[in-house]
């Protein structure tokens, strides 16, 4: 694992750009199984949605605007699917409660409680999916306690090692070291993926073939005080 180029993933689930984005990403994991670690951190984007969307979008229409913005948006895209009455009903109010869940399922998988196979996706990792899809082609209210423990059960997830690790704070903890991380490189937006140590930072709504460039460089010259030629 040390000798893997280290990756660092920002998004917040209810970024509709992360939805979309997801495809890269499992590219970018079968491209690479054996090269390339990815950490999967998760930013505050989205902590108020009454603050982001309710009040940032009270001169377009609140939610029932900001909704028809993302299905304008997510309009462009074949692989993934947007619920017409998105942000429109049963809207979630904050990423946190989610972001929390998956930080336990992380922390699991570091203790060995839940193992992780290079070549496949991590539980945490098809969790994060299952709650995006959740969310944005169900329409279901995934800052919600028991939508949460029905997605988690569904995949045969510990739910008691879970509430374990949400009850003792540790969960807390290591959201809050992903925001410090976030500060760190200074992350402005989701998704963005962190490379080279913090020096390339690829933001938004990047094609595959410019993340791959930037990975295939970092590979072939790992000299990291080097700058890249991509």
């Amino acid at each position: 694992m040390s000798n893997k180029l280290h990756v660092e993933y920002f998004s917040d689930l209810l970024c509709i750009w992360a939805y979309g984005a997801q495809i890269r990403l499992d590219q970018l994991h079968r491209d690479f199984p054996d090269e390339v670690t990815i950490t999967p951190r998760y930013i505050p984007l989205f902590a108020s949605t009454d603050e982001r969307i309710g009040q940032g979008w009270r001169d377009r229409g609140g939610f029932t605007g900001f909704g028809a913005h993302i299905r304008d948006v997510a309009s462009e895209w074949e692989h993934v699917e947007v619920h017409p009455d998105i942000w429109s009903e049963d809207a979630p109010a904050s990423s946190t409660s989610p972001h929390l869940l998956l930080k336990a399922v992380q922390l699991l998988e570091d203790d060995g409680t839940l193992p992780v196979n290079a070549h496949d996706a991590s539980p945490s990792a098809r969790l994060a999916w299952a709650l995006r899809k959740a969310f944005f082609a169900e329409n279901r209210n995934i800052a919600r306690r028991e939508v949460q423990l029905s997605i988690a059960e569904s995949m045969d997830l510990p739910t008691a090692a879970i509430d374990e690790k949400l009850d003792c704070g540790r969960s807390h903890a290591a959201l809050h070291d992903d925001m410090e991380a976030q500060q760190r490189y200074q992350v402005t937006g989701s998704p963005t993926l962190v490379l080279n140590e913090g020096r390339q930072r690829l933001y938004g709504n990047v094609g595959y073939r410019i993340i791959e460039a930037n990975i295939r460089e970092l590979l072939h010259n790992p000299q990291s005080g080097e700058a890249s030629w991509c």
